[in-house]
């Protein structure tokens, strides 16, 4: 991936731009969270042209593929879709502003607000995921969560080795690359930003730019991963 404030482009995290609904609408952007405040009027407009044929429209701006499961117990609010063949589980709460792609899995007591989740992403534990967008086949372990707002409510900024952007937004989750691995009960902190196919132990309270292809260990430690 590409040094610096290059490797934050919504075009070097997400690479599979065929697996998601919302990438037309993240292409506008240079930076991935730069779209966060669109999520919800992108979804009304592409809503409205899906197929009858392959998706409810259910009151409350909401499109649910008939392949989808939704367990009865969730409750889902609008705007939102879910995509072909998605699982969202029981007592999932989205809350709104929410595109979940197509494979993805929401989770028993996983909660969504105003994110994007691409194809093949797995939210499946006691998850929260808030003004975030989760790339191809990323997974959040069990509890692990984005923390969306800084304790002193200031506007987030994105830091990391050689990189400072200030976003001008105070509320910003996390942005994962594709293929992304975050270990069980970690803490995504505000202004997260995790290159694609790099990991997170577990445990972890994570704060910055995560580089493509490491593993991040502690504060302090990320390595880059051996490739055999």
């Amino acid at each position: 991936m590409a040094n610096g404030n290059e490797q934050l482009r919504v075009t070097a995290l997400y690479r599979y731009p065929e697996h998601s609904i919302a990438y037309p609408m993240l292409a506008r952007f240079v930076y991935p969270w730069e779209a966060l405040a669109s999520i919800s009027d992108y979804i009304k407009e592409i809503g409205a042209t899906l197929p009858e044929e392959e998706y409810d429209r259910l009151e409350g701006d909401v499109w649910i593929a008939k392949s989808a499961t939704v367990a009865k117990t969730a409750s889902v609010n609008g705007p939102c879709i879910i995509g072909a063949g998605a699982e969202v589980r029981h007592c999932a709460f989205i809350r709104g502003s929410a595109i979940v792609g197509a494979g993805a899995v929401v989770g028993n007591s996983t909660e969504l607000k105003n994110c994007i989740l691409f194809d093949g992403v797995q939210v499946p534990h006691y998850n929260y995921v808030g003004d975030s967008i989760l790339g191809y086949k990323s997974h959040m372990g069990a509890g692990a969560v984005t923390s969306n707002v800084k304790s002193d409510k200031s506007l987030v900024v994105v830091r990391g080795e050689g990189i400072e952007i200030e976003t001008g937004r105070k509320k910003f989750g996390a942005m994962l690359g594709d293929f992304v691995e975050v270990g069980c009960n970690s803490v995504l902190n505000p202004g997260t930003v995790i290159g694609d196919h790099a990991n997170v132990y577990p445990l972890s309270s994570v704060r910055g730019v995560v580089p493509s292809d490491s593993i991040y260990k502690a504060r302090g430690c990320i390595v880059q991963k051996r490739h055999n």
